[in-house]
């Protein structure tokens, strides 16, 4: 698999990562099999040959148990993957909270590293700044880990709900990540930022517009996460088929049936150019998000081995300057209030 190198610290990772979330949080839970998941981590782990996979984690999915999960594996094949995980949020029974108390950060990043059975973590993230604590305070303990070697590199993860209208079709919505631009300009006084991990995708292309370009003038890698639009651009959901009450697309505004059917040209678009290269909708819906720069690195997340594997081969997939028009010219997708 081709490699990439994100942030200052050079780190380099395969140019496509595994996002682990959906084997224990979020999405249908009856589907969510231990083993099942175990054998999909090293799946995407053996197909990056030479290159060390990127999975994606954090101490709230389960919570912990995916981290725990994950754990089973780097304890045999720590030199196999590059390790991601997440701190600030706390899961109660009915809500979700930040915590980003510079105490709380520590104890936090002791008990992932207990979970995932490593000593360092390779890339550690704030999930969310909590709106009671400077964030200064919070990075400045994230950066006292790197200082005491529990982690190599600190990322944060973008803030801020979608807008609910973009001012004309195909046109990114105005603004949409500037309150993450103006965090990690604060943050980078700190200590600097090697990754952001933002939403990027067919469907979801808003970090283009301000966010991608101001990574990109400071070496700052982006981990695209949900590339595949919550698995839409896979072409392999039917319009009106359900969602278990437990998953998130069931209250997505774009998995009503209405709005799977109208946003069905998005997969068409992208199934005629997978025809010309002999590939998937989800590779070549991959292969446009790696083709927005060399410091990109999608995270699709899957909870079997074949999509793993299928997901690691978008790598191989070059789309051309025409490829690239076509995806462009295809139309926005559409919210439920559209």
């Amino acid at each position: 698999m081709e490699r990439r190198t994100i942030g200052a610290a050079a780190l380099e990772v395969g140019a496509v990562g595994l996002g682990c979330m959906p084997m224990s949080w979020a999405y249908t839970g009856s589907r969510q099999r231990g083993e099942a998941s175990l054998r999909t981590v090293h799946a995407a782990l053996d197909a990056s040959g030479q290159a060390a996979t990127l999975l994606d984690t954090a101490d709230m999915y389960g919570p912990f148990t995916n981290e725990l999960l994950l754990g089973r594996v780097l304890k045999e094949r720590r030199a196999d993957a590059f390790v991601s995980t997440k701190c600030g949020l706390l899961v109660g029974d009915q809500h979700i909270v930040a915590n980003g108390r510079p105490g709380y950060v520590k104890r936090a990043c002791d008990a992932s590293l207990r979970r995932l059975q490593t000593e360092t973590i390779d890339l550690y993230q704030l999930h969310r700044a909590d709106p009671e604590v400077p964030v200064e305070e919070t990075w400045g303990a994230m950066a006292e880990l790197v200082a005491a070697g529990k982690v190599r590199a600190l990322g944060l993860c973008a803030m801020g709900a979608r807008a609910r209208r973009r001012p004309a079709p195909g046109r990114p919505a105005p603004g949409l990540h500037d309150a993450t631009i103006l965090q990690l300009e604060r943050v980078q006084q700190v200590f600097p930022v090697s990754a952001v991990q933002a939403e990027l995708s067919v469907w979801s292309p808003e970090a283009l517009d301000a966010l991608l370009p101001w990574c990109a003038a400071r070496g700052i890698g982006l981990l695209a996460a949900m590339p595949l639009g919550n698995g839409f651009l896979t072409g392999t959901l039917t319009p009106g088929q359900g969602f278990e009450p437990d998953d998130l697309r069931a209250r997505h505004p774009r998995f009503t049936a209405e709005m799977m059917a109208a946003n069905q040209p998005l997969v068409v678009g992208l199934r005629k150019i997978a025809e010309r290269h002999g590939a998937t909708p989800a590779q070549v819906a991959l292969a446009w998000v790696l083709a927005q720069g060399r410091h990109v690195v999608p995270v699709p997340g899957a909870k079997r081995e074949r999509w793993a594997v299928e997901n690691a081969g978008a790598s191989a997939v070059r789309l051309t300057a025409e490829d690239l028009r076509e995806i462009a010219a295809l139309p926005p997708a559409l919210e439920s209030w559209d």
